[in-house]
C-alpha cells in the first residue's frame, strides 16, 4: 500500500478542488446541456430508419444484420435516458448541502473505526479523526480490531495511547465481519449520533461537524451519506479513474437521491444514524440471511434500507468529505465491485419489497426516490442482460468494435460533466480512460453478481478464524468474544 498523506497533504488536494455552490450549478447545468444534446442527436439519427444511426457510421457495412438490429426499443431507451439525464440534472442543480450549525448545536458523537488486517494505516485514520473541529468533550472514538492477524492491534494500541480517553478500543477474539465489529462498537455508543468510518480512510477537520448537520436541522432525517473521494490516487491509473468515477456515484446520483429524500446507500466509508435507530434493528441487521447463508457483505446498504423502511430520510452531505484508499489493480478492483454487484442485487430486492407501500403516515411521498430506482434497477438488469449478446456481436463482427468504443466514450460524458463541474480537470481528466477501462475490463460484473448471488464472500480481504493470540492488553481495554 502507498504512503498515505499527510493531514496537511490532504486538506490541500482537496480544497483545490473545491467548487462553490453558484458556480457548482452553472457548470453543472452547462456541461449537462452538452450530454443532453448529444443524447438528442443520437436520438434523431435513430429516428431515421431501424438501423439507421449504425448504418451512418462509416465502418458498419460489413455488418448490416446487426445495423437492421437497431429498432424502436433502442430509440425508447435513448430517449428514456435523455429524459432522465434532464430530470436528474435539474434535481441536482437544486441540491444544497447542510451548512454548519455551529458548536452549540453539535451533538454527542461517537465514531466507530472498524479495522481488519489494517496495519498501520488505522493510526493514520485514528489520528484524522482526534484532529476534527469537533468539541472534544462531545466526541467519542471506538476502534474496534476484528480479528487482525497481523499488526493492527498494536497500531490501534499506539493510538490510543497517543490520543487517551478518546479512544475505546475494542479487540475481537476472532474475525467475525465488518458487520459484528460495527455492532460491538453500537452496543458502546454513548452519542446520539453513530459516524462509521473504514479503517482506510482518512477525514478532514470539517468532515464530521459537517456531516450530522443535515441530522441537526431535520429530526426526520435518520442517517446522512458523507463524500467519498480517493486517498492514493497517486498510487496509479486504476485509483485516478475511480476518482473520477465516484463524482458521479456521489456528486450527481446521491445528490438527485437527498432531493427525492431517500439516498439508497450511504457508504461504509462515511455514514452518520441516529444511534436509536440503529439499536431498534440491530439484531435484524446482524441476523440477515439470504440464500440461507449470512448475509456478510452489503451492511452500509443494509443499514440504509432499514432507516428508510422505517420512514426516516436519508441526506447527502457534498462538503462532508471523506478519502478512503482503493483497489491500484484490475484484480482486487473486480473483487470490490463482483462484492458491490451481488449486495445491490440482494439490497434492491429489499428496497423494492417496502418501497412501493403506501407512505409511513406523516412523511413525505417517496415517488420520485421510486422512479429513480426503477431506473437505476433498469439499466443494471439491462447491463446484465445484453453482456453475452454484445460480447457475440462484437466476435462475430469485429467491424463494430469501434461502435461499441463510441457507445463506451458517450457512456463516459456525464462522468466528464460532473467532473468538470463539482471538481477540476485533474480529475475530469480521467472520466474518458474509466469509460473504455470499465467496458473492457469490469462489463462482465453485473450479469456474474446475478448468477452469483449465492456467494457472500469478502473477496478482498483474506480471511482468519482462528482465535488471536493475547497481546497482553492494557487495563481498562476492552475484549469481545
Amino acid at each position: 500500500m502507498s504512503r498515505s498523506p499527510s493531514n496537511q497533504e490532504v486538506r490541500t488536494a482537496t480544497t483545490s478542488t473545491s467548487v462553490s455552490p453558484a458556480a457548482r450549478s452553472f457548470r453543472l447545468l452547462a456541461a449537462l446541456v452538452a450530454v443532453v444534446g448529444v443524447q438528442f442527436v443520437l436520438l434523431a439519427l435513430s429516428a431515421l430508419e431501424p438501423g439507421g444511426m449504425v448504418a451512418m457510421l462509416p465502418w458498419s457495412g460489413s455488418a448490416p444484420a446487426v445495423s437492421a438490429g437497431f429498432t424502436t426499443w433502442g430509440q425508447v431507451l435513448v430517449l428514456a435516458a435523455t429524459l432522465m439525464i434532464c430530470w436528474r440534472t435539474a434535481l441536482v442543480a437544486r441540491y444544497r448541502p447542510t451548512d454548519d450549525v455551529g458548536d452549540a448545536r453539535l451533538p454527542h458523537l461517537t465514531v466507530i473505526v472498524p479495522a481488519y488486517n489494517e496495519g498501520r494505516q488505522v493510526l493514520l485514520t485514528l489520528r484524522s479523526l482526534a484532529a476534527s473541529n469537533y468539541p472534544r468533550e462531545r466526541l467519542q472514538i471506538i476502534a474496534v480490531d476484528d480479528g487482525s492477524a497481523d499488526d493492527t492491534w498494536s497500531w490501534i494500541m499506539q493510538g490510543s495511547d497517543e490520543l487517551g480517553a478518546l479512544v475505546t478500543p475494542i479487540r475481537c477474539a476472532r474475525n467475525g465481519g465488518k458487520k459484528h465489529a460495527l455492532a460491538e462498537g453500537i452496543r458502546r455508543a454513548e452519542g446520539s449520533i453513530v459516524v462509521t468510518v473504514d479503517s482506510d480512510s482518512e477525514v478532514l477537520p470539517d468532515t464530521l461537524r459537517l456531516l450530522v448537520a443535515p441530522m441537526v436541522v431535520d429530526e426526520g432525517c435518520g442517517a446522512v451519506a458523507g463524500n467519498v473521494h480517493v486517498l492514493n490516487r497517486d498510487a496509479g491509473v486504476i485509483p485516478k479513474m475511480l476518482d473520477a468515477a465516484f463524482t458521479v456515484a456521489f456528486d450527481f446520483a446521491r445528490a438527485a437521491e437527498n432531493e427525492v429524500g431517500g439516498v439508497m446507500c450511504s457508504p461504509g466509508a462515511l455514514s452518520a444514524f441516529r444511534t436509536h435507530l440503529l439499536r431498534s434493528f440491530l439484531d435484524e441487521w446482524l441476523a440477515q440471511t439470504f440464500f440461507g447463508q449470512p448475509a456478510t457483505i452489503g451492511e452500509d446498504r443494509a443499514l440504509t434500507n432499514l432507516v428508510l423502511r422505517g420512514g426516516s430520510t436519508v441526506a447527502y452531505q457534498s462538503n462532508s468529505i471523506v478519502l478512503t484508499q482503493v483497489p491500484t489493480t484490475a484484480k482486487v478492483l473486480c473483487k470490490m465491485l463482483l462484492r458491490w454487484g451481488r449486495s445491490d442485487v440482494r439490497e434492491s430486492l429489499v428496497l423494492a419489497s417496502f418501497l412501493f407501500r403506501a407512505p409511513v403516515a406523516g412523511k413525505p411521498s417517496r415517488r420520485g426516490l421510486q422512479v429513480l430506482f426503477l431506473w437505476t434497477t433498469l439499466r443494471f438488469v439491462l447491463s446484465a442482460v445484453f453482456f453475452v449478446p454484445a460480447l457475440l456481436a462484437l466476435v462475430v463482427y469485429p467491424s463494430l468494435v469501434p461502435f461499441a468504443v463510441f457507445f463506451a466514450l458517450l457512456g463516459a460524458l456525464p462522468t466528464l460533466a460532473i467532473a468538470l463541474a463539482t471538481r477540476d480537470r485533474r480529475v475530469a481528466v480521467w472520466a474518458m480512460p474509466w469509460g473504455l477501462y470499465a467496458m473492457v475490463v469490469t462489463s462482465w460484473i453485473a450479469p456474474w453478481s446475478f448468477l452469483t448471488l449465492h456467494k457472500g464472500g469478502w473477496l478482498t480481504r483474506g480471511a482468519t478464524l482462528a482465535p488471536v493470540p493475547s497481546m497482553g492488553l492494557l487495563p481498562g481495554r476492552e475484549t469481545a468474544a
